[in-house]
């Protein structure tokens, strides 16, 4: 019987790491689901992942921490001797605002960039020869479009997936041919981070403003963000690429509507 392969999502308590633990143990994987504080959540997470028949590993981390991601990769090979997939889930930020700099500190830099930056690139590190190994190897970073057009919610943040976009396609080059690496980079998102950020009043007002503006007049679930997640594992021709998940927001925030003719 053909051993199934294995996968890493780091920050996969909730939201979108959930949904992509999820969606690749429905389809047979062996998952490891990593967390740093939100442990009942882990556990939920874990749970529903293991009722898809699929094996599944808890493994308390924080990805600012080398030895951490070091620990999380060992128990992965401990527990199944392989890894073919990474997702490099895991983020914060903080929601001063793009203009509210003077909430920023550098403490407030380095957290950000901390976890979001340096922790997917130790992550990338530890698991990088393994990924290799496996043949077939894949990661995709969950970035935003924050990295590509400069707004989010914090300049911090912004900052941030601008480097884990830059890193994608530094990674995608140097770890070719035998692992490839790609970012989802998605829009707003109907997950607990807007409103746990900003409150659900200021939270429905983004939410419809975005939905009226958008071409196609959605935000991603989770759910959306899992689907390309796990599809761009399983796209062997492609690496190196920043796919938008904006509902068409980059094309310019108006849906083009041509009048009728005389």
């Amino acid at each position: 019987m053909k051993p199934s392969k294995t996968a890493i999502v780091t920050g996969s308590a909730t939201g979108v790491g959930a949904a992509v633990a999820l969606m690749l143990a429905g389809r047979g994987w062996n998952v490891t689901i990593n967390y740093a504080k939100s442990e009942r959540e882990a556990r939920e997470s874990e749970a529903h992942c293991r009722a898809t028949g699929a094996e599944a590993l808890l493994c308390q981390g924080d990805v600012s921490d080398d030895a951490a991601c070091r620990r999380i990769v060992q128990s992965t090979l401990e527990r199944w001797g392989r890894l073919d997939a990474l997702v490099n889930n895991a983020g914060v930020t903080t929601f001063a605002g793009s203009a509210n700099w003077d909430a920023l500190d550098a403490a407030a830099f380095a957290r950000i960039l901390g976890v979001n930056v340096v922790g997917s690139f130790q992550m990338l590190r530890a698991a990088a020869p393994h990924l290799k190994a496996s043949g077939d190897g894949a990661i995709v970073n969950v970035s935003s479009i924050a990295g590509s057009q400069g707004i989010g919610s914090s300049v911090p943040y912004v900052a941030s997936k601008g480097g884990v976009n830059a890193m994608t396609l530094h990674f995608a080059r140097a770890l070719a041919p035998q692992v490839r690496v790609n970012a989802v980079c998605p829009g707003m998102i109907t997950t607990r981070w807007f409103t746990d950020g900003i409150g659900q009043e200021a939270y429905e007002k983004l939410k419809a403003g975005y939905e009226q503006t958008t071409p196609l007049g959605r935000a991603c679930s989770a759910e959306d963000v899992a689907e390309a997640v796990v599809w761009l594992i399983g796209a062997r021709t492609i690496t190196g690429e920043l796919i938008d998940l904006d509902s068409g927001m980059h094309l310019g925030g108006m849906r083009a509507v041509v009048p009728a003719g005389k």
